[in-house]
């Protein structure tokens, strides 16, 4: 298991862990049971590739138990305040412009939510706080021009909002 950090984390990434844990300890634990019980009963467990990979399945899925369990134990979940100025749990509106942005046809405005680096999703707008543009965000307020160092080289950007999540 990983050291003892905090992770990081919205009230709707909690909630979203909670909701996974609970699943996976009174639903899909019962049903990885039941594959066990099903393949033992198929007899020669030396030969028995279903009893094999039930087997697997609950390795998994216990390991998933342990890591949820684990995070939310470190979990520090944080508080969102005024609208002033970029936090973990605000949503916040970006103008990118310049060479790069133009270059990677991201140029315009991009609406993303800054979260802990478990919630991260590029495909739901969830920008990591660890990541280049996140962390390039925190501590900021609307109007400040931004430039951050991302693995594509140096992107310019424009806060232009900042709204509350929760």
């Amino acid at each position: 298991m990983a050291e003892n950090k905090e992770y990081i984390l919205t009230v709707e990434g909690k909630e979203k862990l909670e909701a996974e844990l609970t699943h996976l300890v009174t639903v899909t634990r019962k049903q990885v049971s039941e594959k066990i019980k099903e393949a033992r009963s198929f007899g020669d467990l030396s030969e028995n590739a279903e009893y094999d990979a039930a087997k697997d399945e609950q390795a998994e899925v216990e390991a998933r138990i342990q890591q949820i369990e684990h995070m939310l134990k470190y979990a520090k979940v944080v508080e969102v305040e005024s609208n002033d100025i970029v936090t973990v749990g605000k949503k916040v509106t970006l103008r990118f412009h310049g060479e790069l942005a133009d270059l990677m046809d991201m140029a315009g405005e991009q609406t993303y939510t800054i979260v802990g680096s478990t919630e991260a999703d590029p495909n739901e707008n969830k920008l990591s706080y660890e990541s280049p543009i996140g962390a390039a965000c925190v501590n900021r307020s609307v109007g400040e021009e931004v430039e951050a160092e991302t693995p594509a080289g140096m992107v310019q950007f424009t806060i232009l909002n900042i709204e509350n999540t929760q």
